[in-house]
């Protein structure tokens, strides 16, 4: 346990935010939603008696992970009914150091988050808590109300589900291979070379849009290298119009390499995340629902 956990009690939630802003980020997919989560948290711990509280980060986390557990069911009527395909919010991040992983748990790409939209609230929160923070069973059979065995169970389940979705059984990722197919793309799409976008794309690419019915975006997925190039080119060609002085320029995106489009005055108007397989890309989800970007600018 980190020594975070033992904080004096009036520092205690401070000196964990960061951490529970991570773990509330993973359960939710949404900035937003965790921030809420946070701030109701706080609320809460400040109304128990802290001084009775032996591990306080394990305490938080349980406080935490139900109040994203409660969310999660109502996230799903909410997005069953949102316009077009809805895709998690992306986080821009830095290389991680040791110190930083310790903290923030596994990264987690924007294409896992989108495929553990598929799970059960309660498959997610033992994924999530296990899978990415190295929590124990017991610690989250309590923040669940569950036995242990059954925490367990819920978790291997997840993990059978998560491992079937397009893109998350795709083994060990070469960072190498994924930064220059992204690369590939940038260079492609910008100096509008269909021959080149071809090249780096499977033939089986899917593009994920995310527009909220605010911004132009596909209402459903393109399959297809030729139609998801088409599309690219023809976005490529109308970004300089809508976004004067844009850049695309080279982003982590959830800890992968991915595109921000940049417009003059630091506004991010589109991050673009990517998967790839075999040094070509498999999947691609385009974040230009301007909500979604906010916290990001």
């Amino acid at each position: 346990m980190s020594d975070e956990g033992s904080a004096t009690v009036p520092d205690a939630f401070e000196a964990n935010r960061r951490y529970l802003g991570s773990v509330a980020y993973r359960l939710l997919g949404s900035v937003a939603d965790a921030e809420d989560a946070l701030q109701e948290a706080w609320l809460r711990w400040r109304a128990v008696d802290q001084t009775r509280v032996a591990d306080a980060r394990a305490y938080l986390t349980t406080i935490v992970t139900r109040l994203c557990y409660d969310q999660l069911g109502s996230a799903r009527v909410r997005r069953e009914s949102y316009f077009g395909e809805w895709l998690p919010e992306p986080l821009l991040t830095d290389d991680r150091t040791p110190d930083r992983l310790a903290e923030l748990g596994e990264e987690v790409s924007l294409a896992l988050l989108a495929v553990m939209e598929q799970l059960t609230p309660a498959e997610r929160a033992a994924f999530v808590l296990h899978d990415v923070f190295s929590i124990g069973f017991d610690e989250i059979a309590a923040s669940l109300d569950r036995t242990p065995d059954a925490t367990r169970q819920l978790a291997s389940r997840a993990r059978r589900r998560v491992r079937t979705g397009r893109t998350a059984g795709r083994g060990r990722i070469d960072a190498t291979e994924h930064r220059q197919a992204v690369h590939a793309f940038a260079a492609a799409a910008s100096g509008g070379d269909l021959q080149a976008l071809l090249a780096v794309l499977d033939p089986d690419v899917v593009w994920h849009s995310d527009g909220g019915g605010i911004v132009s975006a596909a209402v459903r997925p393109i399959l297809g290298a030729d139609k998801v190039s088409r599309l690219v080119l023809g976005l490529a060609r109308k970004w300089p119009g809508m976004y004067g002085g844009a850049t695309l320029d080279s982003v982590q995106v959830n800890g992968e390499p991915g595109l921000a489009l940049r417009t003059a005055d630091g506004r991010i108007a589109a991050v673009v995340a990517f998967a790839v397989t075999g040094g070509r890309i498999t999947e691609a989800y385009a974040v230009v629902n301007p909500q979604k970007l906010t916290h990001l600018s």
